[in-house]
């Protein structure tokens, strides 16, 4: 398999010639790094995107380069032809490091962490994809800084680098000039949040269109909504409140009214949520309904109806909710991330 470079060999596949851009002085060179047991889609996913923001008048170059030059085998065994070693190219204006599964479980070798401290080195921008950000920490990358990777992997992130402030909720987060994302489809959103912050975002929505995705989460978005946020409840009394709140999130479910239902004391409610679900009832509460009322704004519903319906007790308490959560108002968020599904 192919990404990069201006050369087919046998029995690869390559963007193409449309996607690689010309080299001239207004191209954006992008390396991409990648290693043996790299995860596929984490390379293939922002290739993509970039290549697309091409068609629309960008101009990146995108090229794969691995710690010694040769070609790697990725996570699904599918060999990827690189375009040379890291050492041998000059700067780049963004290098981006693919993730793999194989590094939250083992440490990373110290030969791949400073194959990727070579570019980032002089790099415009750096960024992870993913487990990509064990390299990045194992490179010194991460010290001091906000960072963020898939969210079961977020505890062994922040204990292998202690001076990282990780947010394992975030879709992707920017400290600097340094980028992380999550799991591996947080990939092409981070990747769609640089072609924006290059080209602005009508030319990122008209990409986000083309690929039959969503125009970009926010970065600070959670990673997945909130009854998946780890196993159900093993309480079956703590697991009958979580499903009555979440097939009806605009009853009345004050911790009071929760206790009653179950025929406990407040105190031993709030104890089981926070025993098992590391929560509040009122945050979980909050979650349940902030992901319908996020729903509903995509449905077109408006901020003050979706605020209703999904049991917010006004306009303003969901406004507060949206702002903690995603930096954005419910209408600005509407505007932004449900355009490019409506136009598409």
């Amino acid at each position: 398999m192919r990404l990069g470079g201006d050369q087919v060999r046998p029995l690869t596949a390559r963007i193409g010639p449309e996607g690689i851009g010309l080299v001239n002085g207004n191209s954006h060179r992008v390396a991409i790094f990648v290693y043996d047991g790299v995860t596929l889609l984490d390379v293939a996913g922002p290739a993509e995107v970039f290549k697309e923001a091409n068609r629309f008048g960008a101009d990146y170059r995108i090229l794969l380069l691995s710690p010694t030059g040769a070609d790697v085998t990725s996570n699904l065994g599918v060999r990827i032809a690189v375009d040379g070693a890291v050492s041998a190219q000059p700067a780049f204006g963004t290098v981006l490091v693919a993730g793999s599964d194989r590094y939250p479980r083992t440490s990373v070798p110290a030969d791949l962490a400073d194959a990727a401290r070579t570019p980032a080195a002089v790099a415009g921008r750096v960024a992870s994809i993913c487990t990509g950000a064990f390299v990045l920490a194992a490179a010194g990358l991460l010290d001091g800084k906000r960072a963020t990777t898939h969210w079961r992997a977020a505890h062994e992130l922040a204990a292998r680098c202690p001076t990282c402030r990780v947010e394992p909720d975030a879709i992707y987060v920017r400290d600097g000039t340094t980028y992380t994302s999550a799991g591996v489809t947080a990939g092409i959103d981070l990747a769609l949040a640089l072609v924006e912050e290059d080209h602005g975002p009508d030319l990122a929505r008209g990409v986000a269109r083309a690929l039959v995705v969503y125009m970009q989460r926010a970065g600070g978005q959670s990673q997945f909504s909130a009854p998946l946020q780890g196993p159900p409840p093993r309480s079956p009394a703590l697991r009958t409140v979580t499903d009555l709140v979440t097939a009806n999130p605009r009853g009345d479910h004050s911790l009071g009214a929760l206790a009653k239902h179950l025929n406990v004391s407040t105190r031993q409610l709030t104890r089981l949520f926070h025993d098992e679900l590391s929560t509040t009832p009122a945050r979980y509460v909050e979650n349940i309904r902030f992901d319908m009322a996020r729903a509903l704004l995509d449905q077109g519903h408006t901020a003050t109806r979706a605020a209703t319906l999904a049991g917010f007790p006004s306009y303003e308490s969901m406004r507060r909710v949206f702002a903690r959560k995603l930096s954005i108002s419910p209408a600005a968020y509407q505007r932004r991330f449900s355009t490019a599904r409506r136009a598409g």
